[in-house]
């Protein structure tokens, strides 16, 4: 099972992310459990310099703006593909 975690205060493109994150795994059939991170020491953790982040499997995949459906279903797909 994968672990998605969104880095942010929780505003509206923190929850974008987040939606756009759900629709991806959920369409690739994959079964991933969301985290939302709001506080800094923990997003500051990940070599972030803005928000919304995300992060898979611990790997940071994007930060400071909101992705397409098509770039987190590749990075989905390159997670699942190194697990294996």
């Amino acid at each position: 099972m994968l672990t998605i975690k969104v880095l942010g205060s929780g505003c509206e493109n923190c929850k974008k992310v987040e939606s756009i994150a759900r629709k991806a795994a959920s369409a690739m059939g994959m079964q991933a459990e969301f985290i939302k991170v709001t506080d800094w020491a923990e997003i500051n953790k990940y070599p972030i310099m803005a928000t919304p982040g995300l992060v898979v499997n611990e790997k940071l995949v994007c930060a400071g703006r909101i992705p397409s459906e098509a770039e987190v279903t590749t990075w989905l797909a390159d997670t699942e593909m190194e697990a294996a």
